[in-house]
């Protein structure tokens, strides 16, 4: 009895101990194949410290590859706590390379975590102070690479790039709009460390980042420089509140140039205020656009055919009652009796009621609701506005009249280019865009190109040709002279806006633009000129803005390559009007030579010698007579 009952007890403890054997082999098993990677992973993390390499934002280049928005490389301090012996002595050292407080560089390398960046005063640091750092020698204190974003043209385009932040975040513009494209894949230098932060002999792990996506595009930098000197130009001489130019591409909807004043330098955006950072004039601004919007009503005519440019007419007695209301024209006693080709290069006030009239309510405002009047644009830029318009129940006779030459609605710049661009391209209305292309940043190879939008075809190309004539002849024979260009073929509309405040309108105030084009015949780009109320000028946006656009347009012609015509519509000149002359070449020539040939200019000399090595401005630039040459002699 009592040798059975100790064999069975063994029987039983043998058992259990294979149940139990065999467990062991099961979870050993189970963990060396099954749960390897999960608990490799986790012991992994309590021992890997990873040490934050930032990687490049995506580089932003013009149309033809000119870098825009770059990266420069600057280093910033970080600290792992648990490698620091003498806490207080590193805090002492640090802040006094770094000139800041002591007991908040303690704060950082006694915290309570595995890595601890210095921010924001160990950021972007000079490489002077770099050195002093790293001559330390302390355990625990180290210093990574990383990018600064740099913009090479400083206020160029500042409003359209925007800027980043401390962190390479962007915050406006092309950077914030597309900043998930430019943000690229950060990496790290993983490493090993015990319980208490100390550096084990392990094999290092390197994962380099990778830059983001560069962006291509519309822009052409050598014509956006052009408007940013004509726009200087303009605060120089007139002082205004605001001044803005922008230029498009009527056949794609491509942003070729756009900046506006006052503006900011992206590299230092700290040192402006909000307001001017964030209002990029061009698409943000609304405003009564005056008579650069007789262009949609005058298309609207032409394409319903209420009107015919050459033979109805119009007796302009220098006002017109509209429902009791008196709605005068800009020029004292009228204009007579006019084509209606007339009423367009006069800008008659009282001419464009009638023409509305022709309309009416509901067919008129339908034109504008085709042109994109009243809503964004969908330009791949943040922060555009959509205007203000009439609503349709509500609009009376008054209402429609005012609304024909461009009075009583809101909109703004971005909108006027991309309606008049439908008006003269054909009738077709686009998508305005800026980025043209994603390229890949190692390579440059492309990833994918943007094609142009087209929305909707508001008129026909037969009206839209009748359009380009009136806005062409607005440039040879009516307001818009001062735009005109020898032996190219230029459209245009001159606008004096009055603006309005708290309801009112402000005596003496008003917005001066002009709307180019050219050629006049088959457009490649439109120019749009707004300046805000300018000092000690006469306030038409004849005078003021046509000339700046002129300026734009001719430089427009030697970048775009636009070849000269001698089909279009001659100027008739009056004594009042400056006549331009293409500047013959007189490099080499003697300084007799020079005079002679340049004697109806004024000249002035520089330089010591007999041969004339350089002349601004150049050969071949229309300039107006009696404007100064300068001749260098050598």
């Amino acid at each position: 009895m009592f040798f059975s009952t100790i064999h069975e007890r063994i029987r039983f403890i043998f058992i259990v101990s294979v149940i139990i054997l065999i467990a062991i082999i099961i979870k050993v098993f189970y963990i060396q194949v099954f749960a390897y990677d999960k608990l490799s992973s986790l012991a992994e993390s309590l021992w890997s410290r990873e040490l934050p390499i930032k990687a490049d934002r995506g580089e932003i280049v013009d149309r033809n590859g000119e870098v825009l928005a770059t990266n420069v490389t600057t280093v910033s301090l970080v600290v792992v706590p648990g490698q620091i012996d003498d806490a207080e002595a590193v805090a002492r050292d640090l802040s006094d390379i770094l000139g800041t407080d002591y007991q908040d560089m303690l704060k950082h390398v006694t915290k309570s975590t595995s890595i601890e960046r210095v921010h924001p005063e160990g950021r972007g640091l000079d490489y002077d102070i770099a050195e002093k750092i790293d001559a330390l020698g302390y355990d625990g204190v180290y210093l990574l690479k990383e990018s600064k974003r740099y913009y090479p043209y400083g206020i160029v385009l500042s409003h359209v790039l925007g800027y980043v932040g401390i962190d390479n975040q962007g915050l406006s513009g092309i950077e914030l709009y597309y900043d998930e494209y430019l943000t690229g894949a950060d990496g790290a230098i993983k490493y090993f460390s015990d319980g208490k932060g100390n550096k084990l002999e392990l094999t290092e792990v390197y994962e380099a980042p990778t830059s983001g996506i560069t962006l291509e595009l519309t822009i052409d930098i050598d014509l956006q420089l052009a408007i940013e000197n004509e726009l200087d130009n303009a605060v120089s001489k007139y002082n205004p509140e605001q001044a803005m130019i922008l230029a498009m591409d009527p056949d794609t909807g491509e942003i070729l140039a756009m900046a506006s004043r006052p503006t900011f330098d992206s590299n230092n955006y700290g040192d402006y205020t909000t307001e001017i950072i964030n209002r990029n004039l061009p698409i943000w601004m609304t405003y009564e656009p005056g008579s650069t919007f007789k262009i949609i009503t005058l298309s609207a005519a032409l394409e319903e055919q209420t009107i015919n440019l050459f033979e109805d007419t119009f007796t302009d007695t220098g006002s017109i009652n509209v429902d009791g209301s008196t709605i005068h024209c800009w020029k004292a006693g009228g204009h007579g009796t006019q084509t209606m080709l007339e009423v367009v290069e006069n800008s008659c006030n009282p001419g464009f009621v009638r023409i509305g009239q022709t309309l009416g309510v509901e067919t008129l405002m339908s034109y504008i609701d085709a042109y994109g009047f009243g809503d964004k644009t969908g330009i791949d830029l943040n922060g555009e506005s959509t205007g203000i318009l009439f609503d349709i129940d509500k609009m009376g006779p008054v209402e429609l009249a005012t609304t024909s030459f461009g009075q009583g609605i809101s909109v703004t710049p971005i909108q006027q280019v991309r309606a008049v661009s439908a008006a003269i391209n054909g009738g077709k209305l686009y998508t305005p865009y800026i980025v043209g292309a994603f390229l890949e940043s190692e390579t440059d190879s492309l990833i994918e190109k943007i094609e142009p939008e087209m929305t909707r075809e508001v008129i026909s190309e037969e009206t839209s040709s009748l359009v380009r004539y009136a806005l062409e002849s607005v440039v040879a024979n009516g307001s818009g002279k001062n735009a005109y260009i020898e032996n190219y073929r230029v459209g245009g509309k001159t606008g004096t806006a009055q603006k309005v405040e708290n309801g009112s309108y402000l005596d003496g105030n008003y917005i001066l633009s002009f709307m180019g084009f050219l050629p006049a015949d088959d457009p490649e780009i439109v120019v749009y000129v707004a300046i805000d109320n300018p000092k000690g000028v006469t306030q038409y946006g004849g005078v003021v803005s046509a000339p700046i656009a002129r300026n734009v347009m001719l430089s427009a012609i030697d970048i775009l390559e636009i070849e000269p015509s001698k089909e279009g519509m001659a100027k008739e000149y009056t004594w009042l009007d400056k006549k331009y002359s293409i500047l013959p070449n007189v490099v080499g020539m003697s300084k007799e030579e020079a005079t002679k040939t340049l004697k109806n200019f004024k000249i002035e000399y520089s330089g010591n010698g007999d041969t004339v090595i350089y002349m601004s401005p150049k050969e071949g630039y229309y300039v107006a007579e009696g404007e100064t040459i300068m001749l260098m002699l050598g």
